[in-house]
Protein backbone atom coordinates (compact mmCIF):
# COMPACT_ATOMS: atom_id res chain seq x y z
CA UNK A 1 0.00 0.00 0.00
CA UNK A 2 1.47 3.17 -0.59
CA UNK A 3 1.41 6.48 1.24
CA UNK A 4 -0.06 9.88 -0.19
CA UNK A 5 -0.08 13.40 0.53
CA UNK A 6 -2.47 14.93 2.28
CA UNK A 7 -1.60 18.38 0.52
CA UNK A 8 -0.53 17.61 -3.26
CA UNK A 9 -2.27 14.13 -3.46
CA UNK A 10 0.85 12.35 -4.72
CA UNK A 11 3.71 9.84 -3.09
CA UNK A 12 5.72 11.51 -0.86
CA UNK A 13 9.60 11.01 -1.19
CA UNK A 14 10.11 12.05 2.33
CA UNK A 15 7.17 11.37 4.18
CA UNK A 16 5.96 12.39 7.71
CA UNK A 17 3.00 12.07 10.42
CA UNK A 18 1.27 14.74 11.83
CA UNK A 19 0.36 13.41 15.42
CA UNK A 20 -2.29 16.12 15.66
CA UNK A 21 -3.89 14.61 12.87
CA UNK A 22 -2.52 11.51 12.06
CA UNK A 23 -2.28 12.53 8.21
CA UNK A 24 0.85 12.01 5.77
CA UNK A 25 2.44 14.60 4.63
CA UNK A 26 5.77 15.68 1.50
CA UNK A 27 8.09 17.09 4.62
CA UNK A 28 9.16 19.69 2.17
CA UNK A 29 5.42 21.31 1.79
CA UNK A 30 4.03 20.52 4.91
CA UNK A 31 7.46 22.61 6.26
CA UNK A 32 6.25 25.17 4.29
CA UNK A 33 3.05 25.35 5.38
CA UNK A 34 4.04 25.58 9.03
CA UNK A 35 6.21 28.36 8.43
CA UNK A 36 3.54 30.43 7.28
CA UNK A 37 0.62 29.36 9.00
CA UNK A 38 2.10 26.83 12.45
CA UNK A 39 -1.11 24.99 12.24
CA UNK A 40 -2.10 21.84 10.90
CA UNK A 41 -3.68 21.93 7.28
CA UNK A 42 -6.21 19.05 8.10
CA UNK A 43 -7.33 20.21 11.49
CA UNK A 44 -6.01 23.53 12.09
CA UNK A 45 -4.48 22.50 15.18
CA UNK A 46 -0.89 23.91 16.26
CA UNK A 47 1.54 21.92 15.04
CA UNK A 48 5.43 22.66 14.73
CA UNK A 49 8.08 21.06 12.55
CA UNK A 50 9.65 19.57 15.37
CA UNK A 51 6.56 17.17 16.20
CA UNK A 52 6.36 15.86 12.76
CA UNK A 53 7.08 11.86 13.15
CA UNK A 54 9.83 10.93 9.79
CA UNK A 55 8.27 7.70 8.18
CA UNK A 56 10.82 5.00 6.72
CA UNK A 57 9.93 4.22 3.61
CA UNK A 58 11.16 1.68 0.64
CA UNK A 59 12.20 4.42 -2.07
CA UNK A 60 9.79 5.57 -4.82
CA UNK A 61 10.42 4.60 -7.73
CA UNK A 62 8.69 6.22 -10.37
CA UNK A 63 7.11 4.04 -13.46
CA UNK A 64 8.35 6.09 -16.89
CA UNK A 65 5.45 7.66 -18.59
CA UNK A 66 3.82 5.74 -21.57
CA UNK A 67 5.61 8.41 -23.92
CA UNK A 68 8.80 7.24 -22.53
CA UNK A 69 8.48 3.47 -23.65
CA UNK A 70 10.61 3.74 -26.97
CA UNK A 71 13.47 5.05 -28.53
CA UNK A 72 11.69 7.64 -30.77
CA UNK A 73 9.41 8.89 -27.82
CA UNK A 74 12.92 9.47 -25.48
CA UNK A 75 14.93 11.51 -28.34
CA UNK A 76 11.85 13.83 -28.11
CA UNK A 77 11.42 13.85 -25.19
CA UNK A 78 15.64 14.96 -24.72
CA UNK A 79 15.06 17.17 -27.87
CA UNK A 80 12.12 19.06 -25.40
CA UNK A 81 14.79 19.07 -22.41
CA UNK A 82 17.40 20.58 -25.08
CA UNK A 83 14.85 23.38 -26.68
CA UNK A 84 13.68 24.26 -22.90
CA UNK A 85 17.54 24.19 -21.85
CA UNK A 86 18.41 26.82 -24.77
CA UNK A 87 15.14 28.88 -24.17
CA UNK A 88 16.44 29.05 -20.03
CA UNK A 89 19.64 29.85 -21.67
CA UNK A 90 18.68 32.71 -24.24
CA UNK A 91 16.56 34.41 -21.42
CA UNK A 92 19.79 34.70 -18.88
CA UNK A 93 21.58 35.84 -21.56
CA UNK A 94 19.23 38.82 -22.38
CA UNK A 95 18.12 39.64 -18.76
CA UNK A 96 21.91 39.70 -18.47
CA UNK A 97 22.53 42.33 -20.96
CA UNK A 98 19.72 44.76 -19.57
CA UNK A 99 21.25 44.33 -16.21
CA UNK A 100 24.66 45.66 -17.47
CA UNK A 101 22.80 48.51 -19.78
CA UNK A 102 21.54 49.74 -16.61
CA UNK A 103 24.37 49.31 -14.63
CA UNK A 104 26.58 50.98 -17.66
CA UNK A 105 23.30 54.49 -17.70
CA UNK A 106 23.74 54.39 -13.40
CA UNK A 107 27.15 54.61 -13.71
CA UNK A 108 27.28 57.39 -16.77
CA UNK A 109 24.25 59.19 -15.03
CA UNK A 110 26.87 59.84 -11.51
CA UNK A 111 29.76 60.75 -13.55
CA UNK A 112 27.45 63.06 -15.17
CA UNK A 113 25.70 64.69 -12.26
CA UNK A 114 29.50 64.60 -10.68
CA UNK A 115 30.61 66.48 -13.61
CA UNK A 116 27.53 68.74 -13.57
CA UNK A 117 28.12 69.88 -9.86
CA UNK A 118 31.45 70.48 -9.98
CA UNK A 119 30.89 73.37 -12.96
CA UNK A 120 27.88 74.74 -11.80
CA UNK A 121 30.01 75.16 -8.19
CA UNK A 122 33.27 76.74 -10.48
CA UNK A 123 30.55 78.80 -11.89
CA UNK A 124 29.02 80.72 -8.41
CA UNK A 125 32.40 81.31 -7.56
CA UNK A 126 33.17 83.41 -10.90
CA UNK A 127 29.58 84.43 -10.41
CA UNK A 128 30.91 85.76 -6.59
CA UNK A 129 33.83 87.85 -8.41
CA UNK A 130 31.74 88.91 -10.80
CA UNK A 131 28.98 90.80 -9.29
CA UNK A 132 31.94 91.86 -6.07
CA UNK A 133 34.00 93.39 -9.10
CA UNK A 134 30.63 94.83 -10.82
CA UNK A 135 29.68 96.45 -7.17
CA UNK A 136 31.91 99.30 -7.42
CA UNK A 137 31.19 100.41 -10.99
CA UNK A 138 27.45 100.18 -10.74
CA UNK A 139 27.82 102.86 -7.73
CA UNK A 140 30.24 105.02 -10.12
CA UNK A 141 27.59 104.81 -12.86
CA UNK A 142 24.75 105.52 -10.95
CA UNK A 143 23.40 108.89 -12.29
CA UNK A 144 20.38 110.88 -10.44
CA UNK A 145 17.02 111.48 -12.13
CA UNK A 146 16.61 114.27 -14.33
CA UNK A 147 20.37 113.96 -15.83
CA UNK A 148 20.53 113.92 -19.82
CA UNK A 149 21.87 110.13 -20.85
CA UNK A 150 25.10 110.87 -22.59
CA UNK A 151 25.06 109.91 -26.23
CA UNK A 152 27.53 106.74 -26.15
CA UNK A 153 26.59 103.22 -25.24
CA UNK A 154 29.30 100.32 -24.03
CA UNK A 155 29.52 97.83 -26.21
CA UNK A 156 31.57 94.97 -26.33
CA UNK A 157 33.82 95.83 -29.22
CA UNK A 158 34.14 99.63 -28.36
CA UNK A 159 32.54 102.62 -28.08
CA UNK A 160 29.24 103.99 -30.53
CA UNK A 161 28.66 107.28 -31.02
CA UNK A 162 24.27 108.08 -30.96
CA UNK A 163 23.29 110.08 -33.57
CA UNK A 164 22.58 113.58 -31.87
CA UNK A 165 18.33 113.28 -32.52
CA UNK A 166 17.74 110.12 -30.12
CA UNK A 167 15.50 111.18 -26.91
CA UNK A 168 17.94 108.67 -25.09
CA UNK A 169 17.08 106.31 -22.51
CA UNK A 170 15.71 108.60 -19.73
CA UNK A 171 15.11 107.07 -16.21
CA UNK A 172 11.69 107.09 -16.52
CA UNK A 173 11.73 104.70 -19.73
CA UNK A 174 14.25 102.66 -17.74
CA UNK A 175 12.16 102.44 -14.73
CA UNK A 176 8.95 101.38 -16.60
CA UNK A 177 11.30 98.62 -18.01
CA UNK A 178 12.34 97.36 -14.58
CA UNK A 179 8.86 97.57 -13.08
CA UNK A 180 7.31 95.44 -16.20
CA UNK A 181 10.01 93.02 -16.42
CA UNK A 182 9.84 92.68 -12.61
CA UNK A 183 5.73 91.96 -12.71
CA UNK A 184 6.64 89.66 -16.29
CA UNK A 185 9.26 87.58 -14.20
CA UNK A 186 7.16 86.94 -10.87
CA UNK A 187 4.15 86.11 -13.36
CA UNK A 188 6.53 83.47 -15.79
CA UNK A 189 7.38 81.58 -12.75
CA UNK A 190 4.14 80.78 -11.35
CA UNK A 191 2.95 80.18 -15.13
CA UNK A 192 5.67 77.70 -15.17
CA UNK A 193 4.53 75.48 -12.71
CA UNK A 194 1.64 74.38 -14.19
CA UNK A 195 0.80 73.84 -17.77
CA UNK A 196 -2.36 75.32 -18.92
CA UNK A 197 -5.74 72.92 -18.68
CA UNK A 198 -6.57 73.33 -22.50
CA UNK A 199 -2.87 72.95 -24.14
CA UNK A 200 -3.39 70.47 -27.05
CA UNK A 201 -1.64 67.70 -25.68
CA UNK A 202 1.31 65.61 -28.19
CA UNK A 203 -0.82 62.95 -29.20
CA UNK A 204 -3.59 65.69 -30.28
CA UNK A 205 -0.73 67.72 -31.99
CA UNK A 206 0.53 64.24 -34.05
CA UNK A 207 -3.06 64.51 -35.61
CA UNK A 208 -2.91 67.73 -36.73
CA UNK A 209 -3.77 67.92 -40.27
CA UNK A 210 -4.51 70.93 -42.64
CA UNK A 211 -8.07 72.27 -42.09
CA UNK A 212 -8.10 75.56 -44.52
CA UNK A 213 -5.14 76.88 -46.95
CA UNK A 214 -6.01 80.75 -47.90
CA UNK A 215 -3.98 81.15 -51.51
CA UNK A 216 -6.06 84.90 -51.88
CA UNK A 217 -4.42 87.16 -49.25
CA UNK A 218 -1.25 88.20 -51.55
CA UNK A 219 -1.52 89.76 -54.92
CA UNK A 220 -1.21 86.58 -57.59
CA UNK A 221 0.92 88.81 -59.85
CA UNK A 222 4.23 89.55 -57.30
CA UNK A 223 3.67 85.93 -55.59
CA UNK A 224 5.09 85.15 -51.78
CA UNK A 225 4.31 85.75 -47.95
CA UNK A 226 7.02 86.49 -46.49
CA UNK A 227 5.90 87.01 -43.03
CA UNK A 228 3.22 85.66 -40.20
CA UNK A 229 2.05 87.01 -36.44
CA UNK A 230 -0.75 85.95 -34.61
CA UNK A 231 -2.64 87.91 -32.36
CA UNK A 232 -1.95 86.37 -28.82
CA UNK A 233 -5.15 87.46 -26.96
CA UNK A 234 -7.40 87.17 -30.46
CA UNK A 235 -5.87 83.98 -32.02
CA UNK A 236 -8.51 83.93 -34.83
CA UNK A 237 -6.73 87.19 -36.36
CA UNK A 238 -3.82 86.71 -38.47
CA UNK A 239 -1.22 89.10 -40.32
CA UNK A 240 0.88 88.17 -43.16
CA UNK A 241 3.26 90.78 -44.63
CA UNK A 242 4.32 89.70 -48.81
CA UNK A 243 5.86 90.41 -51.73
CA UNK A 244 3.24 92.58 -53.24
CA UNK A 245 4.54 95.47 -50.71
CA UNK A 246 1.21 94.68 -48.66
CA UNK A 247 0.15 93.60 -45.63
CA UNK A 248 -2.81 91.83 -44.77
CA UNK A 249 -5.31 91.68 -41.48
CA UNK A 250 -6.73 87.99 -41.77
CA UNK A 251 -9.49 86.58 -39.64
CA UNK A 252 -9.22 82.40 -39.54
CA UNK A 253 -12.68 81.95 -38.14
CA UNK A 254 -14.64 83.86 -40.63
CA UNK A 255 -12.17 83.73 -43.40
CA UNK A 256 -12.68 86.93 -44.05
CA UNK A 257 -9.67 89.73 -44.95
CA UNK A 258 -10.08 92.46 -42.14
CA UNK A 259 -7.90 95.09 -43.57
CA UNK A 260 -5.40 94.90 -46.36
CA UNK A 261 -2.51 97.81 -45.19
CA UNK A 262 -0.37 99.72 -48.13
CA UNK A 263 1.71 102.17 -47.65
CA UNK A 264 5.56 100.44 -48.31
CA UNK A 265 7.54 100.55 -51.01
CA UNK A 266 9.14 97.25 -51.04
CA UNK A 267 8.41 94.03 -49.71
CA UNK A 268 7.06 93.55 -46.30
CA UNK A 269 9.44 91.06 -44.33
CA UNK A 270 8.34 91.78 -40.76
CA UNK A 271 5.25 91.75 -39.37
CA UNK A 272 4.27 92.31 -35.86
CA UNK A 273 0.28 92.38 -34.07
CA UNK A 274 -0.02 94.26 -31.05
CA UNK A 275 -0.76 91.91 -28.34
CA UNK A 276 -3.73 93.89 -26.67
CA UNK A 277 -4.67 96.66 -29.32
CA UNK A 278 -5.67 96.80 -32.83
CA UNK A 279 -2.56 98.04 -34.08
CA UNK A 280 0.51 96.08 -36.30
CA UNK A 281 3.90 96.86 -37.09
CA UNK A 282 5.59 96.24 -40.31
CA UNK A 283 9.26 96.57 -41.55
CA UNK A 284 10.60 96.69 -45.13
CA UNK A 285 14.11 96.83 -46.93
CA UNK A 286 12.75 100.60 -47.66
CA UNK A 287 14.12 101.13 -44.51
CA UNK A 288 10.88 102.17 -42.67
CA UNK A 289 9.19 101.05 -40.05
CA UNK A 290 5.38 101.19 -40.25
CA UNK A 291 2.76 101.41 -37.32
CA UNK A 292 -1.13 101.08 -38.47
CA UNK A 293 -4.59 101.28 -37.43
CA UNK A 294 -6.07 98.33 -38.19
CA UNK A 295 -9.56 99.41 -38.03
CA UNK A 296 -9.33 102.57 -40.79
CA UNK A 297 -5.79 101.08 -42.51
CA UNK A 298 -4.14 104.18 -41.93
CA UNK A 299 -0.08 104.07 -40.51
CA UNK A 300 -0.07 106.12 -37.21
CA UNK A 301 3.72 106.64 -36.80
CA UNK A 302 6.08 106.38 -40.00
CA UNK A 303 9.87 105.47 -38.07
CA UNK A 304 12.72 106.40 -40.20
CA UNK A 305 15.65 105.57 -37.86
CA UNK A 306 17.48 103.22 -40.14
CA UNK A 307 19.76 103.62 -43.22
CA UNK A 308 19.25 100.29 -45.08
CA UNK A 309 16.63 97.94 -45.03
CA UNK A 310 15.23 96.92 -41.64
CA UNK A 311 15.44 93.21 -41.14
CA UNK A 312 14.28 92.37 -37.68
CA UNK A 313 11.58 93.40 -35.71
CA UNK A 314 10.19 92.79 -32.33
CA UNK A 315 8.15 94.79 -29.49
CA UNK A 316 8.56 95.63 -26.16
CA UNK A 317 6.13 93.66 -23.51
CA UNK A 318 4.98 96.97 -22.51
CA UNK A 319 3.34 96.97 -25.49
CA UNK A 320 5.06 100.82 -26.01
CA UNK A 321 8.64 100.11 -27.54
CA UNK A 322 9.91 98.56 -30.50
CA UNK A 323 13.07 96.94 -31.31
CA UNK A 324 14.69 96.69 -35.09
CA UNK A 325 17.67 95.64 -36.97
CA UNK A 326 18.68 96.25 -40.21
CA UNK A 327 22.23 95.81 -42.16
CA UNK A 328 23.48 99.20 -41.70
CA UNK A 329 24.64 97.16 -38.31
CA UNK A 330 22.58 98.90 -35.89
CA UNK A 331 19.69 98.25 -33.50
CA UNK A 332 16.86 101.07 -32.40
CA UNK A 333 15.03 101.36 -29.63
CA UNK A 334 11.89 103.55 -30.46
CA UNK A 335 8.56 104.54 -28.84
CA UNK A 336 5.36 103.60 -31.11
CA UNK A 337 3.47 105.74 -29.47
CA UNK A 338 5.18 109.20 -30.04
CA UNK A 339 7.53 107.81 -32.90
CA UNK A 340 10.75 109.14 -31.14
CA UNK A 341 13.79 106.92 -31.45
CA UNK A 342 15.46 106.65 -27.94
CA UNK A 343 17.97 104.96 -28.95
CA UNK A 344 20.59 103.74 -31.58
CA UNK A 345 23.52 101.48 -31.34
CA UNK A 346 25.91 100.11 -34.00
CA UNK A 347 27.36 96.75 -33.74
CA UNK A 348 31.05 97.03 -34.86
CA UNK A 349 32.00 93.77 -35.24
CA UNK A 350 28.70 92.50 -37.60
CA UNK A 351 28.83 93.01 -41.34
CA UNK A 352 24.89 93.96 -40.70
CA UNK A 353 21.90 92.44 -38.39
CA UNK A 354 19.65 89.85 -39.37
CA UNK A 355 16.91 89.67 -37.33
CA UNK A 356 16.14 90.41 -33.56
CA UNK A 357 13.99 89.30 -30.82
CA UNK A 358 13.23 90.48 -27.20
CA UNK A 359 13.32 88.27 -24.00
CA UNK A 360 9.75 87.47 -22.93
CA UNK A 361 10.88 89.87 -19.69
CA UNK A 362 12.14 92.82 -22.12
CA UNK A 363 15.36 93.86 -20.30
CA UNK A 364 17.76 91.57 -22.63
CA UNK A 365 17.14 90.76 -26.48
CA UNK A 366 18.88 88.97 -29.06
CA UNK A 367 19.90 89.92 -32.69
CA UNK A 368 21.83 87.98 -35.46
CA UNK A 369 24.29 88.74 -37.41
CA UNK A 370 25.37 87.90 -41.43
CA UNK A 371 28.60 86.22 -40.01
CA UNK A 372 27.36 83.61 -38.02
CA UNK A 373 26.83 85.43 -34.41
CA UNK A 374 23.55 85.25 -32.21
CA UNK A 375 24.33 88.27 -29.60
CA UNK A 376 22.85 89.13 -26.43
CA UNK A 377 22.25 92.61 -25.39
CA UNK A 378 21.50 94.42 -22.04
CA UNK A 379 18.94 96.93 -23.31
CA UNK A 380 19.15 99.63 -20.24
CA UNK A 381 22.96 99.52 -20.39
CA UNK A 382 22.42 99.56 -23.99
CA UNK A 383 25.68 96.62 -24.07
CA UNK A 384 26.46 93.36 -25.55
CA UNK A 385 26.54 91.62 -22.70
CA UNK A 386 27.20 87.63 -24.01
CA UNK A 387 28.12 86.28 -27.93
CA UNK A 388 26.57 82.55 -28.84
CA UNK A 389 29.16 81.10 -31.58
CA UNK A 390 28.81 78.11 -33.45
CA UNK A 391 26.57 78.43 -36.48
CA UNK A 392 28.09 78.79 -39.85
CA UNK A 393 26.13 81.22 -42.40
CA UNK A 394 23.65 84.33 -42.03
CA UNK A 395 21.60 83.77 -38.84
CA UNK A 396 17.64 83.71 -40.48
CA UNK A 397 15.68 83.55 -37.30
CA UNK A 398 16.15 83.32 -33.36
CA UNK A 399 13.52 82.81 -30.34
CA UNK A 400 13.34 82.87 -26.56
CA UNK A 401 11.27 80.47 -24.89
CA UNK A 402 8.54 81.71 -22.63
CA UNK A 403 10.23 79.96 -19.69
CA UNK A 404 12.72 82.22 -20.21
CA UNK A 405 16.17 80.10 -20.05
CA UNK A 406 15.94 78.96 -23.68
CA UNK A 407 17.04 80.56 -26.77
CA UNK A 408 16.26 78.79 -30.66
CA UNK A 409 18.12 80.25 -33.17
CA UNK A 410 18.61 78.97 -37.06
CA UNK A 411 21.24 79.92 -39.40
CA UNK A 412 21.71 79.07 -43.28
CA UNK A 413 23.57 75.89 -42.39
CA UNK A 414 20.47 73.37 -41.75
CA UNK A 415 20.80 72.91 -37.83
CA UNK A 416 18.91 74.52 -35.23
CA UNK A 417 20.78 75.24 -32.18
CA UNK A 418 19.01 75.52 -28.28
CA UNK A 419 20.94 77.22 -26.01
CA UNK A 420 20.79 77.59 -21.94
CA UNK A 421 20.88 81.61 -21.12
CA UNK A 422 21.61 80.34 -17.26
CA UNK A 423 24.90 78.58 -18.61
CA UNK A 424 25.48 80.55 -21.85
CA UNK A 425 26.10 77.74 -23.68
CA UNK A 426 24.60 75.31 -26.58
CA UNK A 427 22.89 72.33 -25.17
CA UNK A 428 21.28 70.63 -28.03
CA UNK A 429 21.46 71.00 -32.01
CA UNK A 430 18.85 69.84 -34.39
CA UNK A 431 20.05 68.77 -37.15
CA UNK A 432 18.50 68.30 -40.24
CA UNK A 433 19.05 67.36 -44.10
CA UNK A 434 22.23 69.19 -45.54
CA UNK A 435 19.76 71.17 -47.90
CA UNK A 436 17.42 72.26 -45.30
CA UNK A 437 16.52 75.68 -44.77
CA UNK A 438 15.11 77.40 -41.90
CA UNK A 439 13.46 81.02 -42.24
CA UNK A 440 11.13 81.46 -38.99
CA UNK A 441 11.16 79.73 -35.60
CA UNK A 442 8.69 79.99 -32.77
CA UNK A 443 7.85 78.70 -29.42
CA UNK A 444 4.09 78.18 -28.38
CA UNK A 445 2.80 80.37 -25.19
CA UNK A 446 3.90 77.33 -22.76
CA UNK A 447 7.26 76.64 -23.92
CA UNK A 448 5.86 73.66 -24.12
CA UNK A 449 6.38 73.22 -28.58
CA UNK A 450 9.45 74.46 -31.03
CA UNK A 451 7.84 74.77 -34.54
CA UNK A 452 10.58 75.70 -37.26
CA UNK A 453 9.16 76.53 -41.01
CA UNK A 454 11.59 76.47 -44.25
CA UNK A 455 11.56 73.65 -46.56
CA UNK A 456 8.79 72.14 -44.47
CA UNK A 457 7.02 72.56 -41.33
CA UNK A 458 7.99 70.91 -38.70
CA UNK A 459 6.92 70.83 -34.60
CA UNK A 460 8.96 69.33 -31.96
CA UNK A 461 8.23 68.85 -28.17
CA UNK A 462 10.96 71.07 -25.86
CA UNK A 463 12.95 69.17 -22.93
CA UNK A 464 12.53 65.79 -25.26
CA UNK A 465 13.18 67.46 -28.32
CA UNK A 466 11.45 64.93 -30.11
CA UNK A 467 9.93 65.71 -33.71
CA UNK A 468 6.31 65.38 -33.55
CA UNK A 469 5.19 66.44 -36.90
CA UNK A 470 5.86 67.44 -40.12
CA UNK A 471 3.79 69.56 -42.97
CA UNK A 472 5.18 69.21 -46.15
CA UNK A 473 1.60 70.03 -48.24
CA UNK A 474 3.58 73.93 -49.09
CA UNK A 475 4.46 73.71 -52.63
CA UNK A 476 7.30 76.33 -51.99
CA UNK A 477 9.93 77.25 -49.28
CA UNK A 478 7.97 77.98 -45.80
CA UNK A 479 8.41 81.49 -44.29
CA UNK A 480 6.49 81.64 -41.19
CA UNK A 481 4.92 79.87 -38.57
CA UNK A 482 3.30 80.43 -35.62
CA UNK A 483 1.04 78.74 -33.12
CA UNK A 484 -2.69 79.65 -31.72
CA UNK A 485 -3.52 80.17 -28.11
CA UNK A 486 -2.28 76.76 -26.17
CA UNK A 487 -1.29 75.08 -29.63
CA UNK A 488 -5.23 74.80 -30.72
CA UNK A 489 -3.96 75.18 -34.27
CA UNK A 490 -0.88 76.30 -36.34
CA UNK A 491 -0.53 78.25 -38.96
CA UNK A 492 1.96 78.39 -41.68
CA UNK A 493 2.66 80.68 -44.69
CA UNK A 494 4.81 80.08 -47.92
CA UNK A 495 6.15 81.66 -50.78
CA UNK A 496 3.72 79.34 -52.85
CA UNK A 497 1.12 83.12 -51.87
CA UNK A 498 -0.87 80.74 -49.10
CA UNK A 499 -1.75 80.71 -45.46
CA UNK A 500 -1.99 77.05 -44.19
CA UNK A 501 -3.97 76.56 -41.02
CA UNK A 502 -3.18 73.20 -38.98
CA UNK A 503 -5.69 71.40 -36.54
CA UNK A 504 -7.93 68.45 -35.34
Amino acid sequence: MSLCCAISNEVPEHPVLSPVSGSIFERRLIEKYLIENGVDPINGKELSADMLIEIKTSPVIKPKPPSATSIPAILKTLQDEWDAVMLHSFTQRQQLQTARQELSHALYQHDAACRVIARLQKEVMAAREALATLKPQAGAMAAPAGVQQPAVAAEATGVAVQPAEQAGMTAEVIQKLQEKATVLTQERKKRGRTVPEDLIGVDAIRGFHTISSHPGLHSASVPGILSLDVHSSDTSKILTGGNDRNATVFNKDTEQVVAILKGHTKKVTRVIYHPDEDIVLTASPDATIRVWNVPVSQTTQLLRVHDGPVTGLSLHPTGDYVLSTSTDQHWAFSDIRSGRLLTKVIDQASTGLTTAQFHPDGLIFGTGTADSQVKIWDLKEQSNVANFAGHSGPITAISFSENGYYLATAADDACVKLWDLRKLKNFKTLQLDDNFEIKDLCFDQSGTYLALAGTDVRVYLCKQWQELKVFNDHTAMATGVRFGRNAQYIASTSMDRTLKIYAL
